[in-house]
């Protein structure tokens, strides 16, 4: 596949996977993804009416899985996860949210579950590196996510630089690296951990005001198709 600069103003992505049935990927802001699998589904750090654009998540399909990364506003929200939420609903977080919320089950660094046959998570590292800036992300508190779909790999990166864990990030389908500074990456950090992690797809999210379109260029050749949507 080639670097594209799709637009923005698309919200759903479809993708198949190894035997053949339909997922999801639709666009909600910043850090918050719809994700169907075979009729499950799943919430990305949801933050409702506390973030611009306001999202209505009364308005959502009830959710089985829901993904909290850490505890920063623009990434939990607890009136959108009850919202979402049911007695059967599993929310998967770090310790910081649980101890905030109490209502998830703690997946720490290097933790992995199986949801049921078809359906793996497991949680790695997100941290800051750079000096000046390790206090946002400290190492050991956040949880990025690879969560696997029929054998279909989705890397969810969380608030993080481009880390040496990321060397470890294999076989990913779809990626979705965070750019914005101070708090994840520049836009060569970017650029290098797509490099590394080398997934099909690249979404680069929880943008803000970056000039995201830049990634699309310096990967121009790689092979990586690059979606930009409004992940502002």
């Amino acid at each position: 596949m080639t670097a594209i600069s799709c637009t923005a103003a698309q919200k759903v992505d479809e993708f198949t996977t190894k035997s053949g049935k339909k997922v999801t990927i639709t666009c909600i802001k910043h850090a918050s993804i719809e994700i169907n699998y075979d009729g499950v589904e799943i919430e990305v750090d949801p933050v409702g009416l506390g973030a611009k654009p306001e999202t209505d998540y009364s308005k959502f399909p009830k959710a089985n899985i829901i993904l909290i990364t850490h505890e920063h506003r623009d990434h939990f929200e607890r009136e959108a996860i009850t919202l979402l939420r049911t007695p059967a609903t599993t929310t998967y977080s770090n310790l910081a949210v649980y101890n905030m919320f109490r209502n998830s089950l703690v997946l720490n660094n290097g933790d992995s579950v199986t949801y049921r046959d078809d359906i793996t998570l497991k949680a790695v590292p997100a941290y800051n590196y750079t000096e000046g800036h390790t206090q946002f992300h400290p190492k050991g508190r956040d949880n990025g996510y690879i969560l696997t779909l029929d054998g279909l790999r989705i890397y969810i990166a969380g608030d993080t630089e481009d880390i040496p864990e990321m060397a470890e990030v294999k076989d990913i389908d779809i990626a979705f690296l965070p750019c914005n500074q101070p708090y994840t990456m520049t836009i060569d950090q970017l650029v290098n951990a797509a490099k590394i992690i080398k997934p099909k797809v690249l979404f680069p999210y929880h943008y803000s005001n970056t000039p995201v379109n830049q990634a699309v260029l310096k990967l121009a050749g790689s092979g990586i198709d690059v979606r930009v949507r409004d992940y502002q």
